[in-house]
């Protein structure tokens, strides 16, 4: 079935030969019990579930045309079968299935062919597919949050590969939109994470920074370690509620928007999502002590942010408390960036967009 194009035969014509076959009084076809089949073409009709009788003619001729089958008539021209004494069949006048069985590597390497070209364009459409959920997802998003950049001109870019997308295509012409695609999503990350680097510095100065001791009158939390040792939640007192100079936070809530169900009243601000994180950093069976060393290592709002995308990927994480010691571990020694972290949530779990594409 899979080489039928290969070979050079329609489904109707296959539906004929397969009517042949059911003739065949074996499951296996073999010289030594004869490959030759004798139905009429009525017989052949109704096997083939109805064909017209000069259908079935016009298939069979493809059929030996294209050498699946061989004739073998009589004198008369009929299709029958002279058998012996003991019932056995001597002679057969009909349709030889014997190049099934000769060509049967030919068939079977066509078939593997045909395969794994359907598997290679099935690929093909699957990464064009998450190339443009992507791309469509990370350009609204910067729209909404006002990033800096020609997003229309991009969107047009984009629109005008989708477009151009054939509804029928082979690997061939889908190669190059695919490259397309893969260039513009190279070119929207690239934008994005710029403008992240840009609103969030990293290096050694920030890290001091997030090292200074709870008294900084900076800080938007101040934490009770004795919490810890009489088994309370560990719950953030309040001191000010000054906007952290990070990521966009309608960002943070496009790529995990889960942190909103936990939220009692909302979250309009900074301050909402990190009171928020310190409730949630209970439920995913995060220590206090391991979300104060994140706070103290990351900066508040950045451990907010990396408890949001612990969430969102719940299901996938088997311990959120050593997860997220080990990440802090990378922020003490200055390897971290919740940057990657938030984009990989951004485009797996981008809210619904009003852009068609």
């Amino acid at each position: 079935c899979e080489g039928k194009s290969v070979v050079g035969i329609g489904d109707r014509a296959l539906a004929v030969l397969n009517a042949l076959l059911s003739f065949y009084p074996d499951s296996e076809l073999s010289e030594e019990n004869g490959v030759i089949v004798f139905p009429s073409n009525a017989q052949l009709s109704l096997r083939a579930h109805g064909m017209p009788d000069t259908t079935v003619r016009r298939h069979l001729a493809a059929l030996v045309d294209c050498g699946l089958i061989i004739r073998r008539d009589s004198p008369n021209g009929k299709r029958y079968a002279r058998k012996g004494r003991g019932g056995e069949i001597e002679e057969a006048f009909g349709f030889s299935l014997a190049p099934l069985l000769a060509r049967a590597y030919e068939f079977e390497a066509a078939a593997e062919r045909v395969r794994a070209d359907n598997s290679a364009l099935r690929l093909m459409r699957e990464r064009i597919t998450l190339h443009r959920r992507d791309i469509h997802k990370l350009i609204e998003a910067a729209l909404d949050e006002d990033v800096p950049g020609d997003w229309g001109s991009l969107w047009k870019r984009f629109r005008g590969v989708v477009e151009a997308i054939p509804r029928r295509a082979c690997i061939a012409e889908l190669e190059p939109i695919v490259a397309d695609l893969a260039a513009l999503h190279a070119e929207v990350d690239n934008l994005l994470e710029t403008h992240m680097k840009s609103t969030n510095p990293g290096g050694n100065d920030s890290q001091n920074e997030r090292q200074q001791p709870d008294s900084n009158t900076d800080s938007t939390f101040e934490f009770e370690p004795a919490l810890e040792k009489s088994g309370a939640t560990a719950e953030p007192k309040t001191r000010t509620a000054e906007p952290p100079k990070t990521y966009p936070l309608g960002i943070v809530l496009k790529a995990c928007p889960e942190i909103a169900d936990y939220a009692v009243d909302g979250i309009g601000n900074w301050r909402d999502l990190m009171v928020t994180a310190a409730q949630v950093r209970g439920y995913l069976g995060v220590s206090p002590s391991a979300y104060e060393d994140a706070c103290h290592e990351m900066g508040q709002e950045t451990a907010a942010m990396v408890i949001c995308c612990i969430l969102q990927r719940a299901q996938h994480i088997n311990s959120a408390g050593g997860y997220l010691r080990a990440l802090t571990d990378k922020a003490r020694a200055g390897q971290f960036s919740v940057g990657p972290m938030l984009m990989a949530a951004l485009k797996a779990n981008g809210s619904p967009t009003r852009m068609t594409g």
